[in-house]
């Protein structure tokens, strides 16, 4: 207050010029917000990566005026999958199993069997059907197509149903349970066919894309990458098969078994087999190259050869060789050499009548180095039936030659 009683001028003008200041500000955003373009600057304005040159207004797009997909490259999963998806199949088959066994335990009673006698119980054969269900892929246009054998394998009717709906009756024109492969025939006409690729090209790392029906649930896809190559039968636990699969983390489960694995191309590389159960994160597929090889003798139904000598084996190294022989129990001393251990001799075998006795070291045929089991199979599948192989083995500290003539697998009573 002032000496006269009246309020202190400077503070009062204090305010009023506040007010004035505040109220210019409000309007020049509005005037920013009303005419957007009077108030952008024309000279280059830094944005920290490059000048941006403003001199008019910049209009703000509601509406997309791009095409669908303009601009965009469509995944190359689609475009192999559309490529070969027409040629992809379901496989139903239908298997008549017959059974003596009596549904009424009361007919197999002996003491009503002897009181009325056998005749007032006839035990008529009960018959059911088992049905399975597989993927498969056509390969030629006239209704040829490739499969696994266990998917086929003593089916009495299998049933081929294309992608657009229609099926067709097929008939199994041959098949190789060694290999798991199987050629069935449709009669038909200009049919979609599959490419083929070559499983020699693959390398671990590469695309997989596994199509299918797995658990019956027609026209899936599933991707991955190759695990690894050349992962042999008997890692794998399936010592009856003689296969180096492709192993993939693509999802391969039931009803996918027979289906194509492609690459990114859309070419088929491998035939998806869903031979473990328990199998978690990974499945296996054939090489495209081990069907191409026996897929024309199936088609005519001529039987493949598969050279077998009869002994069960294992990969045998120094460390492990001197670990048995440090055993106490140990019946025999093993050579400390790489090699293959025979395990078990079959009786009546090609390597029986050869000499060959359990302990045995395989360590070279016809004058090359053995030192793996899976190298010693693949040595004998490559051969020919009667076909002598020098075998050179280590029994105890002496080495001696022994002649195998392999037979025939199918032959075998194994």
């Amino acid at each position: 207050m002032s000496s006269s009683g009246q309020p202190f001028q400077p503070f009062k003008q204090i305010g009023a010029y506040v007010l004035a200041v505040v109220l210019s500000i409000g309007v020049t955003l509005a005037a920013i917000r009303t005419f957007p373009g009077q108030f952008l600057p024309k000279a280059e304005a830094t944005t920290g990566i490059t000048a941006v040159q403003v001199t008019e207004p910049i209009p703000l797009e509601t509406e997309s005026t791009a095409s669908p997909g303009q601009g965009l490259d469509r995944s190359f999963v689609s475009t192999a999958v559309n490529q070969i998806g027409p040629a992809v199949v379901r496989i139903d088959t239908d298997r008549i199993v017959s059974s003596n066994t009596s549904p009424d335990p009361f007919f197999d009673d002996p003491f009503f069997r002897r009181f009325f006698g056998e005749d007032a119980f006839p035990q008529p054969p009960q018959q059911y059907h088992q049905r399975g269900q597989g993927s498969g892929f056509i390969i030629d246009r006239s209704g040829v197509l490739l499969t696994n054998a266990h998917v086929v394998s003593g089916a009495d009717k299998v049933t081929v149903t294309l992608k657009d709906g229609r099926t067709f009756e097929g008939t199994v024109k041959g098949a190789d349970e060694t290999l798991d492969l199987a050629v069935v025939k449709i009669n038909g006409k200009n049919l979609p066919v599959a490419p083929l690729g070559s499983s020699s090209t693959v390398k671990v790392g590469d695309w997989a894309i596994a199509v299918g029906n797995p658990l019956g649930l027609d026209n899936t896809v599933t991707l991955g990458i190759v695990s690894t190559l050349n992962r042999s039968s008997s890692q794998i636990g399936i010592p009856d098969k003689r296969l180096d699969f492709i192993q993939t983390d693509a999802a391969i489960n039931p009803g996918n078994s027979g289906g194509p694995l492609l690459n990114a191309q859309g070419e088929v590389i491998g035939i998806n087999t869903a031979i473990r159960a328990d199998a978690q994160g990974i499945g296996f597929a054939i090489p495209i190259d081990t069907a191409k090889a026996i897929q024309g003798p199936l088609a005519k139904g001529e039987q493949i050869p598969h050279p077998y000598i009869g002994i069960r084996m294992m990969t045998l190294t120094p460390e492990k060789a001197k670990e048995f022989n440090s055993d106490p129990n140990s019946l025999t001393i093993l050579a400390e050499v790489k090699g293959v251990l025979v395990v078990q001799v079959v009786p009546n075998s090609p390597a029986a009548a050869a000499g060959i006795r359990r302990g045995d070291v395989v360590v070279e045929i016809d004058g090359k180095s053995i030192t793996t089991a899976d190298q010693l199979q693949n040595t004998v599948e490559a051969s020919r039936i009667d076909q002598p192989l020098q075998f050179t083995i280590r029994r105890g500290d002496q080495t001696q030659k022994f002649t195998v003539r392999p037979g025939e697998l199918r032959d075998a009573n194994l």
